[in-house]
């Protein structure tokens, strides 16, 4: 089934609300103004009825009342919807005054007498609508009378009716001017979104520059363009990532798949001596071995980038995994001289093996940079609400300038050293991409000539300060 667009539903449904509306006013309209009439209609009988009541009192008696109505009549007269009915209360009185043409003495059955008002609605024989209201009166004399009023409320009928039929015509322009207008609002209220799909339209792979103007853009508009632009900016810098990398990655395997040929190429160009072959091959085996470090790092990389990652994760102290990690740089340590000293404890949430490699890569770093005769310091700390874990180490530093990129794939502060070192370049990437998979950050601290340091800060467990431990004696290997 194919939706509507957007435009038409929202412009349907404002015009629907708008409609509904509308009707809504229009009904309670109506039944405002038949209530306010009735009201009027009973304050005026009343009005009345208290003006007869007066000038009944002033001396007059039933036969005044038949002989001498001027005074009663003069309070009716010019009112061609009333009409007034006075009789005595025993029964079979005849009528003292009747004025109108309309027959009320069969109402006087349906009213009760009394001396408070009695209301009653009714419809003549020609179907007008009537309002008759009675009360007993008492003369100057002691004696009471019956008071019969009628109102003729053909004219509140002819004004409802009236506002009906104005109701009735206007209606049907009105909803058509509502809907034209929903519809227009919203055409210029869902007009930025073309931007959006134009925008869309633009960006491909080779093309992630184009961002959509949050300028003179409702809120909501607004933040979702916002939101549109953050994605475009993490899609760019993810493709410029990708395409640096597989341009590092290029760089870094071409040398060796370049000597690997040169070699091979020079080796097989005439007969040799079989040691000259065997020295090629052992040559040509430290290019593979490097090729295999370099594809082993990358699918590590690739395989702590997953989230699926974290499903092993339990709690580990860091203490107990730097210790096993210098347990495994001791020879490598003693044939430099170097004593490794580690101080401190703290339990974080991860992955064992993983802060292995990572506190491994930072161990042989700091190893190969330490003069001989000298000291590396593995050092756990705790502060707020994370805990660290920092190797440090004499030697020549690293430059300021060097220090935001060190973390980078495939970036040597100083490559000719490194790649006769063996490095692969991936190491400390290797280490940054580990701690943000464990919701921390490596950080580094170095000056040229003195030292270096390179942090790894966990955020502590949910338990806080419980989940650490206090600080262990100092553990060395030399």
């Amino acid at each position: 089934m194919k939706t509507g667009s957007l435009s038409m539903r929202l412009g349907l449904t404002v015009s629907l609300m708008g409609a509904g509306l509308v009707v809504l006013l229009a009904t309670l309209a109506y039944l405002a103004l038949t209530h306010e009439l009735d009201k009027l209609a009973r304050k005026g009988l009343e009005n009345k009825l208290e003006q007869l009541e007066h000038t009944l009192g002033q001396g007059l008696d039933t036969h005044d009342i038949s002989a001498r109505p001027h005074s009663l009549l003069d309070l009716v007269m010019g009112h061609d919807n009333i009409y007034l009915t006075i009789l005595g209360t025993g029964p079979g009185t005849p009528v003292l005054l009747s004025v109108g043409a309309k027959p009320q003495q069969p109402l006087l059955l349906d009213i009760p007498a009394g001396k408070p008002l009695a209301y009653l609605n009714w419809q003549d024989s020609a179907g007008n609508r009537m309002l008759s209201a009675t009360r007993l009166m008492s003369l100057h004399n002691g004696e009471q009378v019956r008071v019969l009023m009628s109102l003729d409320r053909s004219d509140d009928e002819a004004l409802l009716s009236a506002y009906l039929r104005s109701t009735v015509i206007a209606l049907p322009m009105l909803l058509i001017l509502i809907g034209m207008s929903a519809w227009w609002l919203v055409q210029r209220g869902l007009a930025p979104l073309k931007l959006f799909g134009h925008v869309a339209a633009q960006v491909t792979t080779q093309d992630l520059t184009h961002r959509l103007s949050v300028d003179n853009l409702p809120k909501e508009l607004s933040e979702l363009a916002q939101g549109f632009n953050v994605m475009l900016n993490r899609l760019d810098a993810g493709v410029q990532q990708l395409s640096q990398f597989s341009d590092d990655l290029a760089h870094e395997l071409r040398a060796p798949l370049t000597n690997l040929m040169g070699k091979a190429q020079v080796t097989l160009s005439r007969e040799r001596p079989s040691a000259e072959y065997k020295a090629g091959l052992e040559s040509c085996t430290e290019e593979m071995e490097r090729l295999s470090h370099i594809v082993s790092d990358m699918l590590f990389l690739a395989q702590v980038s997953h989230p699926a990652a974290r499903a092993g994760f339990g709690r580990v102290s860091l203490g107990e995994e730097a210790q096993r990690v210098m347990e495994l740089f001791a020879l490598s340590a003693e044939d430099k001289h170097v004593t490794l000293n580690l101080r401190g404890d703290a339990w974080v949430t991860g992955d064992r093996l993983m802060i292995q490699r990572a506190i491994s890569n930072l161990l042989s770093n700091a190893i190969r940079h330490t003069p001989e005769a000298s000291t590396v310091l593995l050092l756990v700390e705790t502060y707020g609400q994370s805990a660290s874990l920092s190797v440090g180490n004499p030697g020549r530093g690293i430059e300021a300038h060097h220090l935001p990129h060190v973390f980078e794939r495939f970036y040597r502060a100083d490559s000719s050293r490194t790649r006769a070192e063996g490095g692969t370049g991936l190491g400390l990437a290797i280490v940054r991409s580990i701690m943000l998979l464990h919701q921390g950050h490596a950080d580094v601290n170095s000056q040229p000539g003195r030292f270096t340091r390179f942090s790894l800060v966990f955020p502590l467990p949910d338990d806080g300060p419980t989940g650490t431990t206090p600080a262990a004696p100092a553990r060395s290997a030399t």
